[in-house]
């Protein structure tokens, strides 16, 4: 087996072209992407004598012959602009892809494409079902620019599958990933000391351990499981209860403020958020795996196990704040059930248990 990983330069595509190196039905992993891998990438890469081309992407087709690969691995799509801003991501998620399919449909040899997804697909909308399956489909057009793209992206594919039925075609659709490594938009937000959150909101979030992701990523490239499938973590964290495993503050504002919020942190380059996260802090997105686990046999951790992975991986388990330790907590919680407990006793109330409810 000869395989064309695209995206690279990326932390997703390198890592999966260093661990398809390592399987041993891999003869040859070529790499292609826009820009050079940086380091430690580009080290991660050469120790696993993974060949990199770069160009633009007309230059796929090149890329793809030059390796003479039977399997692609497209992870070439971005969920963020960069530089370029949302044209040039655009070009890299829409024209890189159709450039790709038009190449595997030109070549003889090419006989399985794995396409990196996302769940960003069903889009976000206070109409969604409470769970999504692969064939649900968005309840409102999304927002975002990378949804659209994801949308227009497995469009070109199920086109591509059509017209080549003898390919084996794997679509998979990742949820937000998380791991002790993992540096993405919503990492870094649940990293912030004080977490926006939107007032009278507590959307219900999924997540994919990092490492599940790309073992099962590697399995769709080195097995045959053809189809469209979502990859997440079961279960479900409420944006609350994940706040509070990170050890952080939730600061509540009106739903204007938290678009208004991401303006400003995005001016000042601190964090690229995007109408789709800000979409899926509000509203929430849980995804049913079951087709997952029947095709490929495997359980990824649940979304509770992979988030608390990623908050020790990453230290945010101590609260920044000296307030919120858990033991001052119960030390104040024991503190306020005693001064309860003493003014009943005082008003003649039982002094077993302090009042069921307090009203105003």
């Amino acid at each position: 087996m000869r395989v064309l990983v695209t995206g690279v330069g990326r932390y997703l595509g390198a890592h999966l072209a260093a661990r398809l190196a390592e399987h041993p039905p891999v003869e040859e992993v070529a790499g292609f992407d826009s820009a050079a891998p940086r380091s430690p990438l580009r080290e991660m890469l050469d120790e696993h004598r993974v060949s990199v081309v770069t160009g633009e992407p007309r230059d796929v087709a090149v890329a793809l012959a030059r390796a003479g690969a039977d399997t692609v691995a497209h992870m070439g799509i971005i969920s963020t602009p960069g530089a370029g801003g949302r044209a040039a991501m655009k070009e890299q998620n829409i024209i890189g892809t159709m450039q790709l399919l038009a190449a595997c449909q030109a070549s003889a040899q090419v006989r399985k494409v794995v396409v990196r997804s996302s769940t960003a697909a069903y889009g976000a909308s206070f109409r969604d079902p409470a769970v999504f399956t692969e064939t649900t489909p968005p309840s409102l057009a999304p927002r975002g620019g990378f949804a659209k793209d994801v949308i227009e992206i497995e469009g070109y594919v199920r086109g591509f599958a059509r017209r080549r039925p003898d390919v084996v075609t794997t679509v998979m659709r990742l949820a937000p990933m998380v791991g002790p490594q993992a540096d993405t938009t919503l990492t870094r937000y649940f990293s912030l000391p004080v977490v926006p959150t939107v007032l009278g909101r507590d959307p219900r979030l999924q997540f994919i351990h990092f490492d599940d992701a790309l073992e099962l990523l590697v399995r769709a490239v080195v097995e045959d499981h053809r189809g469209t499938f979502n990859v997440a973590g079961e279960g479900v964290l409420v944006l609350s209860q994940a706040i509070r495993r990170a050890g952080r503050i939730a600061v509540p504002v009106l739903e204007p403020g938290l678009g208004a919020l991401a303006g400003l942190v995005r001016a000042l380059r601190l964090m690229e958020f995007s109408h789709d996260q800000l979409d899926l802090l509000v509203h929430g997105r849980v995804v049913d795996t079951r087709a997952l686990v029947a095709e490929f046999g495997v359980r990824p951790r649940s979304t509770a196990e992979a988030f608390d992975d990623f908050i020790r991986g990453q230290g945010l388990h101590r609260p920044v704040f000296a307030a919120l330790r858990p033991e001052t907590v119960e030390t104040v919680e024991k503190a306020i059930v005693a001064g309860i407990r003493r003014l009943g006793e005082r008003v003649g109330r039982p002094t077993d248990h302090p009042p069921a409810e307090v009203t105003r």
